[in-house]
């Protein structure tokens, strides 16, 4: 079955950076489109990046210049390295994979910043 692991989230200082994995399995990764989402308290989940089967990515506005989407379809997965972290980056953020009508969800990972 569709699985989507994320890793790779923490505590971090204003201004750091972390790099963030979505690990799929059970569809053929390479041939699909990916997106990461973040959903921070009290607020509505929001896309962060997605990025094409053929690489081409687009960011949401806040994140644009800090974030980059990436993926290795060898090892079927998908990156987002997120640098200059601000305080209102701090959120739960989700991979998340679209097959037709079906939308799946990783677990998600919290990314917090703060000093």
């Amino acid at each position: 079955q569709v699985q989507l692991a994320e890793s790779g989230g923490g505590l971090v200082q204003p201004g750091g950076s972390l790099r963030l994995s979505c690990a799929a399995s059970g569809f053929t990764f390479s041939s699909y489109a990916m997106s990461w989402y973040r959903q921070a308290p009290g607020k509505e989940r929001e896309l962060v990046a997605r990025i094409t089967s053929g690489g081409r990515t687009n960011y949401a506005d806040s994140v644009k210049g800090r974030f980059t989407i990436s993926r290795d379809n060898a090892k079927n997965t998908m990156y987002l390295q997120m640098n200059s972290l601000k305080p209102e980056d701090t959120a739960v953020y989700y991979c998340q994979w679209v097959q037709y009508s079906r939308t799946y969800w990783g677990q998600g990972t919290q990314v917090t910043v703060s000093s």
